[in-house]
């Protein structure tokens, strides 16, 4: 066999069912042969996106894959992968590279060394009997540790060399984790016990490891309140009477009243990183720090005790310390605590109703997300936000109550993304209702792509926020070019546009036809076909945002 349908042999033993591409790759062909989809995007952002989307779905058990064309397709991908990246998702990519005798000749495209910085591993395959080590290594990295995508670049020439069938050793590698230090864990635990008003921040880590049963089972041992960061958004329920939301860009009332009074703050799957998407924590709080990364330790905040390790296995084994130092009991349901985080919450809703129940025409967006998650069955739906306005107006009111509900991220902001990530998710779950909320900036980006669902079925809704302007930015930050050149206003008519590419399609104006429309998408997609809803929205510009002292 050649190389390259090596390679295709590979991904089969890893029982890869599906690649996203976007022709030409000398791996498609090698792929169908072997009984793997392709599924051709109309732009590779959103391929990447997709990748992105099944990995996330499928907590990095199975992986999106995304094929680019040499020189042109691996240079537009950038941004996808970049995403991929900065919200540390197990993706693999695979490359067209130029023939070997071409590589480092100026300026012929290299993959390999200008993918280094947003990869989490980059390499070329520059022998076809290499070809078992390096995927090993590939999946090797995708399972194991901190996530992010893995780059294997694909020679151009690869498909002339062969490799005898005595050289293809290939075996699907095993997941590796590891526990944190019991010393370290114990030191932490005794911490945990003697704060007098801790709170718990879950990262995304907690999803990728499978341990909401285990954090669940620590807060309710502890009675302590639980915050998620933005990309951990559904690795606690949030109608749980111990959460007190998100901790994002946009947050609640209760993360802001409890973070900011906290004195131990106990991150478990999270990287504590500085950033204008994760509520900062002010000096002087004592910090616990389990996450599965020691690069993260220490990075913007100091921890007193860090502790490396899987989240699931770690939460174990603190669970496991606690009943030793306090015994198994626990401590009693603490009532005047459940009723502080409910007073918050409802504090905070009633600040908030007269925008998520308005009768506004053009329709104030608070609304729309409101009565679209009023409509679905919040236990088989899986949602997305898009950067921007939807992000700030969707995540701190959607209730997220199952792991991977909700796709939350935000440490880097491509304007576009979700629409991949909701493609992917679908296709990973196919049994879920899945939504992506979008501003028209955003479709202006990706929108093409609606037909890529269209085309391959994949039936997810789109809900199209459409205010005409970019009205995440204020018209102060730049009043010159708003008032003389109208620099923020778009146009469009969006519902028109996933029409013609053969998805369902509608236009609201009327707030009360919000729901009766969300009920009219679910109907499209049981049957199998994408639908898009496009509300024509006001530009609002009030967030749920906080000062963290």
């Amino acid at each position: 066999m050649n190389g390259v349908t090596a390679i295709a042999n590979v991904l089969k033993l890893e029982g890869i069912d599906w690649i996203g591409c976007m022709p030409s790759n000398p791996l498609i062909e090698a792929a169908a042969i072997a009984g793997i989809r392709p599924i051709v995007v109309r732009q590779e952002r959103t391929g990447v996106h997709m990748a992105d989307g099944f990995s996330r779905i499928n907590n990095g058990r199975k992986n999106g894959i995304f094929l680019m064309q040499a020189g042109p397709g691996a240079e537009n991908a950038f941004g996808g992968v970049a995403q991929a990246y900065a919200d540390s998702v197990p993706i693999l990519l695979l490359p067209a590279g130029a023939s070997r005798r071409r590589a480092g000749t100026d300026p012929v495209f290299s993959p390999t060394r200008s993918y280094e910085s947003i990869t989490k591993w980059s390499a070329q395959i520059n022998f076809s009997d290499r070809v078992p080590e390096l995927m090993r290594r590939a999946f090797t990295n995708l399972r194991s540790g901190k996530p992010g995508p893995v780059l294997l670049e694909i020679p151009g020439d690869l498909i002339n060399e062969e490799i005898g069938e005595e050289s293809f050793d290939y075996e699907p590698p095993s997941i590796l984790r590891s526990a944190g230090d019991p010393e370290a864990v114990s030191r932490a635990a005794r911490a945990l016990l003697s704060a007098q008003r801790p709170v718990i921040m879950a990262g995304q880590g907690v999803l990728y490891a499978e341990a909401t049963e285990e954090l669940r089972q620590l807060a309710e041992f502890l009675q302590v309140p639980v915050l998620t960061t933005l990309e951990g958004k559904s690795a606690f329920p949030e109608n749980h009477p111990l959460s007190l939301g998100v901790g994002g860009s946009s947050t609640t009332e209760a993360v802001h009243r409890f973070l900011t009074s906290s004195d131990l703050v106990f991150g478990i799957g999270c990287s504590f990183i500085k950033s204008n998407f994760t509520v900062p924590i002010a000096p002087g709080k004592t910090l616990i720090h389990a996450t599965n990364s020691n690069d993260d330790i220490n990075k913007d905040y100091r921890s007193q005790y860090p502790v490396v390790g899987d989240a699931k296995l770690v939460l174990n084994q603190f669970l496991q310390e606690l009943k030793g130092q306090a015994g198994d009991a626990g401590r009693p349901a603490d009532q005047a605590l459940t009723n502080e985080i409910r007073s918050a919450k409802e504090e905070w809703l009633n600040q908030w109703m007269p925008r998520l129940t308005s009768a506004e025409v053009p329709i104030n967006p608070y609304r729309v997300v409101w009565d679209v998650m009023h409509t679905v069955d919040l236990d088989n739906t899986i949602v997305t936000h898009e950067s921007g306005s939807s992000r700030e107006q969707v995540t701190p009111f959607w209730e997220a109550r199952a792991p991977r509900s909700f796709i939350g991220w935000g440490k880097s902001t491509q304007l576009g993304y979700s629409l991949g990530l909701a493609m992917g998710a679908k296709i990973a779950a196919p049994e879920k209702q899945v939504i992506n909320f979008m501003g028209d900036a955003a479709f202006g980006m990706v929108g093409l792509d609606v037909e890529t669902a269209v085309r391959e079925k994949i039936a997810i809704t789109t809900i199209v926020m459409n205010n005409s302007t970019m009205g995440i930015y204020p018209d102060s930050r730049m009043p010159t070019a708003v008032e003389r050149y109208q620099t923020k206003h778009l146009t469009g008519n969006f519902s028109e546009v996933a029409l013609a590419l053969g998805a369902y399609s509608e236009r609201i104006t009327d707030p009360n036809e919000i729901i009766p429309a969300m009920r009219r998408a679910q109907e499209v997609n049981q049957s199998g076909r994408p639908a898009l809803l496009e509300f024509i929205t006001k530009e609002e510009g009030v967030f749920s945002k906080y000062k963290f002292d």
